[in-house]
């Protein structure tokens, strides 16, 4: 399961159509969930995405989205989710993400180095873990 637990409603319509697409494609290779958290204080957001985690342990392992995370090449983040049964995204707002979202998660990764909207943040984050599937079932669409 693959959940994706973002702040902010998706407003852009062709960017929402896009995030849209890439879940579609998504879904027949693996169950993808979006949660969409209103914008709020960093603080508050945290404590609502920890509260949709629910308690820590199994095989879930939750990712923290920020410009300030390890870089992984797609082929690497296709091996992180070969190796867990469930993945929690974790997408921050306009001020980034609250520091329980932060200690509540395993690792923090990064897009970019530079800054995205979390609108745009939202559709590269979908279409790599699309991509990571890809790669890991042997469909066609990365040719990295």
């Amino acid at each position: 399961m693959i959940k994706i637990i973002a702040v902010g409603k998706m407003k852009d319509k062709r960017l929402s159509q896009l995030a849209d697409d890439f879940l579609k494609r998504l879904r027949p290779m693996a169950p993808v969930k979006v949660f969409e958290l209103k914008d709020s204080k960093p603080e508050k957001e945290g404590r609502e995405m920890v509260s949709l985690l629910g308690s820590p342990g199994g095989n879930s392992l939750v990712i923290a989205m920020d410009e300030k995370g390890e870089d992984l090449t797609s082929a690497q983040f296709a091996q992180l989710l070969a190796r867990h049964g469930s993945i929690n995204l974790l997408i921050g707002g306009a001020d980034g993400l609250g520091s329980e979202a932060r200690q509540r998660a395993d690792r923090t990764l990064r897009l970019s180095s530079m800054t995205w909207t979390h609108e745009m943040a939202r559709v590269l984050l979908i279409e790599q873990v699309y991509r990571g599937f890809s790669i890991f079932k042997g469909r066609p669409y990365h040719r990295g």
